[in-house]
C-alpha cells in the first residue's frame, strides 16, 4: 500500500511538472508572437519610451567619468562598467518580470503583457524597413541630399560625399548587419535567457554602438564593450547567414553565389561578426558592397540598383522568420523542457 502512494505520488509530480512546461513554453510563445506582432504593426516605440535610449542615457552618464589618464584605468572602468550595467540590465529586468510571475490570471496576463513590450524593444524589423525606404523614397526623386541625410541614420560613416551607388551599397550593408544585432540575436538570447536576457544584449549592443570605436578617446573605454558585442553576436551571425541562403534559395536569388562570395569574403570587415550577414547579402544579390577606403565585399556582377535594396529588406525579413523557426522556437521548446 505504501509503495503504491509512493508510486502515484512520483506520477502526480511527472504530470505536474509536464503541466508546469507546457505553460513555460505556451508563454514563452505567446510573448514572442505578441512582440514580433507589435513590431510589425506599431514599429519603433516613442524616444522617450524606448528603454534603449534609456540605457544610452546611463552609459553617457558614466562616459567622461571613464576616462583617466592611465590606459590601464581607462581599460578597468571600462571592463568593469560594462559588466556592471549589462548585469543590472539583465537583473532589473528578470526582477521585475518575476514578481509579476505569481498564481492568478490577472497578474500572469500583467508579466506577458510586460514581456511583450520589452522584448519588441530589443529588436526591430518594420524600423528597418522604414529607414531603408525613406533612403529609396528620396532617390527616386532624385534628392541626393535627403538619401544622404536618411542613410547617415543608419550607418555610423560620413555618408556627406556618397554618390547613389554607395548610398544603396551603406543601405544593404546596414540592413544586412542589423538583420542580426537588430533581429536575430536578441531573440536567440530571449530563446536561452527570457527577456531579460534580450534586454541584456541590447545594453551589449548599446554599449558597443556607443563606446566601441578605436579613436584615442574610446581606445580603451571602449575597449571591453567592443569584445563583449563580438562575444554576443559570434554564434548568431553565423546562423543567421544560414538563414539568409536559405532564404535566398527561397526567393529565387543566387544562393550558390552567396555562399562562394561568404566564404571568400567574410573576413574583409573590421568586425569578424559582421562579415557574415554582409557577404552573403552581396553574394546572393550579385552586386559589390563598399566602404570606401575599407572593404569591398561582392564581384559587382550587377550594377546596384533601388530593386536590390528591396529584395535585402525581403532578405531580412524572410530569413529572420526562418531564423525564429530554426533556432528560436527548437531552444524555446528545449529550455521548456529542461
Amino acid at each position: 500500500m505504501e509503495l503504491l502512494q509512493v508510486l502515484l505520488q512520483q506520477v502526480l509530480v511527472l504530470i505536474e511538472q509536464q503541466i508546469q512546461q507546457q505553460q513555460q513554453l505556451i508563454t514563452s510563445l505567446i510573448i514572442l508572437a505578441g512582440a514580433l506582432s507589435l513590431d510589425l504593426c506599431v514599429g519603433e516605440y516613442p524616444t522617450r519610451l524606448h528603454p534603449t535610449v534609456w540605457i544610452g542615457k546611463v552609459i553617457l552618464l558614466f562616459k567622461s567619468r571613464l576616462k583617466h589618464g592611465s590606459k590601464v584605468r581607462e581599460y578597468v572602468n571600462g571592463l568593469i562598467f560594462a559588466v556592471a550595467l549589462v548585469v543590472v540590465v539583465y537583473l532589473l529586468a528578470y526582477n521585475a518580470l518575476s514578481i509579476l510571475e505569481v498564481n492568478g490570471i490577472a497578474v500572469m496576463v500583467m508579466m506577458i503583457i510586460a514581456s511583450i513590450l520589452l522584448l519588441k524593444s530589443t529588436f526591430a524589423i518594420r524600423a528597418m524597413e522604414e529607414h531603408a525606404n525613406a533612403v529609396m523614397d528620396s532617390l527616386m526623386r532624385n534628392d541626393i541630399a535627403g538619401a544622404r541625410c536618411s542613410v547617415s541614420m543608419i550607418v555610423g560613416r560620413d555618408t556627406s560625399r556618397l554618390d547613389e551607388e554607395h548610398i544603396l551599397s551603406a543601405t544593404i550593408e546596414s540592413i544586412g548587419e542589423s538583420t542580426v544585432d537588430g533581429i536575430t540575436a536578441p531573440l536567440f538570447y530571449y530563446a536561452l535567457f527570457g527577456v531579460a536576457g534580450a534586454l541584456a544584449y541590447r545594453a551589449i549592443n548599446t554599449l558597443d554602438s556607443m563606446l566601441g570605436y578605436r579613436d584615442e578617446y574610446h581606445r580603451y573605454i571602449g575597449y571591453a564593450s567592443a569584445k563583449l558585442d563580438t562575444i554576443a553576436n559570434y554564434i548568431p551571425a553565423r546562423l543567421t547567414a544560414l538563414a539568409m541562403i536559405l532564404a535566398a534559395w527561397m526567393l529565387g536569388l543566387d544562393w550558390r553565389n552567396a555562399v562562394r562570395i561568404m566564404l571568400r569574403d567574410r573576413h574583409k570587415t573590421p568586425s569578424i561578426n559582421s562579415g557574415y550577414p554582409m557577404s552573403v547579402v552581396a553574394g546572393a544579390l550579385r552586386v559589390r558592397l563598399e566602404k570606401i577606403d575599407y572593404y569591398r565585399l561582392g564581384d559587382g556582377i550587377e550594377a546596384i540598383t533601388l530593386e536590390h535594396c528591396r529584395l535585402a529588406l525581403k532578405v531580412m525579413k524572410l530569413s529572420s522568420m526562418l531564423f525564429v523557426a530554426s533556432v528560436v522556437l527548437p531552444l524555446l521548446i528545449v529550455h521548456a523542457l529542461l
